[in-house]
């Protein structure tokens, strides 16, 4: 039987592959019957997959970990199966599910993927599939959302500028009931192991578990920064002395002024206190058969942020 699939585009993803995802699409579109259309503005996405959900079977996110958290939301509790093409810069859910980077294997995923549910977190009135936070990464996020240049190195770019005066903060948490008291350098409640670009926060991470993994990195020295930051990458972090991670149902987390959050790497505002849960396989994914399925070598997160001609 013929799947009915909708095609949600973000079209200021991807600026460098916008042609090559153009053609892709309306190929596969024009071929297979598929239905394409683009979102216009933020929150725009939300409500045109919010308006497909059961009535497709498959709606895709084209764009990066925004846009797959805008159509997610649109899809959650129904019947119909969000499908991902990556055109971001870190597209940490797709790889997490080590869905192809490259459009047309990520095409291919569409057409012969299998559907998997899994978990989502819930923070206040915000859903994240993958990683959420406060602490530096939020406070990162916020900045980064005010830059005209963008892009992996931007990225890395403004994070060396910014961790050297950055200072912990003190936060009160209540996880599964257990009162926590501490001056942490960030938090992250994570659905996933990684962030994006194979930068791992929580290894040990599941997706269908039920729990959230809660990360909780304490003030650290700055000359730890460079072991810290390879154990990102090499997904040893949780072995660090200055990490602990808890598998928790629910977090409460307070602090005395509004918290700078992030959601899937997208800035948000949660106020002085944030509500955290878990809604076990509240959503369905497409998820790639063993041909299709994206591996990753440990050094591809550093080349990545490399520029062609360096």
């Amino acid at each position: 039987m013929t799947k009915k699939v909708l095609f949600i585009i973000n079209p200021a993803s991807g600026p460098g592959r916008r042609k090559e995802l153009k053609n892709a699409l309306l190929k596969e579109a024009e071929i297979l019957g598929f239905d394409v259309v683009y979102s216009k503005k933020p929150g725009h996405a939300f409500s045109l997959s919010s308006q497909a959900a059961g009535e497709y079977d498959i709606v895709v996110a084209v764009g990066g970990d925004g846009t797959v958290n805008e159509v997610g939301r649109g899809l959650l509790h129904s019947s119909t199966s969000l499908g991902i093409v990556p055109v971001g810069s870190g597209n940490g859910l797709a790889r997490f599910l080590q869905i192809p980077l490259k459009v047309n294997r990520a095409m291919e995923v569409i057409r012969k993927g299998s559907v998997k549910s899994i978990d989502v977190i819930r923070i206040n009135n915000f859903y994240s599939f993958n990683v959420a936070g406060v602490g530096f990464d939020a406070y990162i996020s916020h900045q980064f959302a005010h830059k005209k240049k963008r892009g992996p190195l931007a990225y890395l770019q403004l994070i060396s500028k910014e961790f050297p005066k950055y200072k912990s903060e003190h936060y009160s948490l209540t996880v599964d009931g257990e009162s926590i008291e501490m001056d942490a350098f960030l938090i992250s409640f994570a659905n996933s192991s990684q962030y994006g670009n194979n930068v791992h926060i929580a290894p040990g991470a599941l997706i269908d578990d039920g729990l959230i993994d809660v990360c909780l990195i304490k003030d650290f020295p700055k000359f730890s920064a460079p072991a810290l930051l390879f154990s990102l990458l090499d997904q040893s972090i949780d072995k660090s002395k200055y990490d602990t991670i808890l598998k928790a149902r629910k977090i409460k987390i307070q602090h005395p002024s509004p918290l700078l959050g992030h959601i899937d790497g997208e800035p948000v505002h949660f106020g002085r206190d944030a509500d955290i849960e878990i809604l076990p396989l509240s959503l369905n994914v497409i998820i790639p058969p063993d041909d299709l399925r994206e591996t990753t070598h440990l050094l591809q997160p550093i080349m990545e942020m490399i520029p062609l001609g360096i």
